[in-house]
């Protein structure tokens, strides 16, 4: 079979398309032929190998798993003698996150690991929603206690966590701001923010107006500037971004928590917990996938290298047989 393999940590250059074995699935794994996968900033961090701490997960000077791609969508050709939840055709998709194996033809996941395809959400549709989706509904529904009234500001909100983000607030009477490139900005407003922000014009965290809960997926400022706009009893929920300002969250959470009433908190996913709700809204016709692309097998390199400029928009799928 065909895969996109990294033997050393580097740029989107050592992505090399190479033919390997096809794997076989263990007693409770199923195997998926692969049609669609997305990038997820995780993949990015892989390959370059930072933070430090993903060399420590991934082999100190090489990578020990070669082949990235996390957030998948098939159609299941084999299963191990002990699935029960699973047959041969049927089609799933879910965030194989820790096993990775996504960029290729064929990958082994493990049985809770996927979850039913509804009919009607294609392939690449499907692989836009593990990561990104379960982080936004962690991020404001769990963390946040999403409800109305509420008045919300999403950093980052033209990529995945964002353009679903925002379809989940509205299911609410809710206000959103989204801050982002300004090349983004029609197309948030396409899907519903009420404001959005150039954050190259304007810095939202010197601005008056303040908000009852910021879901941040660049954590790219130090947590005390955040703590500013926040309402006296609002909610800050970093997803992801910079490591040091993710480490200063953790630090500075509980000892914020002791003397104000706001809460500062990392969101830690919990992979595919939500994609049932996810399964309700898309057939409901409440909420869709942006989708940049999709790209091709042959094209991950370049698609790699888009996602890594963060020019996209939703989330980049990569297309790995025509459906």
């Amino acid at each position: 079979m065909k895969a996109v393999v990294y033997e050393q940590y580097g740029p989107p250059e050592v992505l090399k398309i190479k033919e390997i074995e096809k794997p076989v699935p263990k007693d409770d794994e199923v195997l998926l032929r692969v049609h669609a996968v997305s990038i997820n900033d995780w993949d990015w961090q892989l390959l370059l190998g930072i933070p430090f701490v993903n060399r420590m997960i991934n082999g100190l000077f090489k990578p020990k798993k070669q082949i990235l791609g996390s957030d998948v969508a098939g159609r299941i050709e084999a299963v191990g003698k002990n699935v029960k939840k699973f047959k041969i055709d049927d089609e799933v998709y879910g965030d194989l996150s820790n096993t990775w194996g996504g960029f290729a033809e064929y990958v082994c996941a493990k049985e809770n690991t996927v979850a039913l395809k509804p009919a009607e959400m294609t392939f690449e549709q499907a692989a836009a929603i593990p990561q990104a989706a379960m982080l936004a509904v962690q991020s404001l529904i769990d963390t946040g206690k999403l409800r109305d009234g509420l008045k919300i500001l999403i950093n980052g909100a033209g990529g995945g966590v964002g353009t679903y983000g925002i379809q989940i607030a509205k299911q609410f009477d809710v206000e959103v701001t989204g801050v982002d490139s300004a090349e983004k900005l029609d197309m948030m407003m396409s899907l519903g923010y009420d404001h959005v922000i150039d954050y190259k014009k304007e810095d939202f965290t010197k601005s008056d107006r303040k908000y009852d809960l910021i879901v941040d997926t660049k954590t790219n400022r130090c947590v005390f500037e955040y703590l500013r706009v926040l309402n006296p009893d609002g909610v800050y929920a970093t997803v992801g971004g910079n490591t040091s300002g993710i480490l200063r969250v953790v630090i500075w959470g509980p000892v914020i928590k002791l003397f104000t009433k706001k809460k500062v908190q990392l969101v830690i996913l919990q992979l595919n917990k939500d994609l049932p709700y996810m399964n309700e809204l898309f057939f409901a016709g409440k909420v869709k996938s942006v989708i940049d692309g999709p790209y091709k097998l042959k094209e991950v390199p370049e698609a790699m290298r888009y996602f890594g400029e963060g020019k996209h928009k939703g989330k980049v799928v990569i297309s790995i047989i025509d459906n």
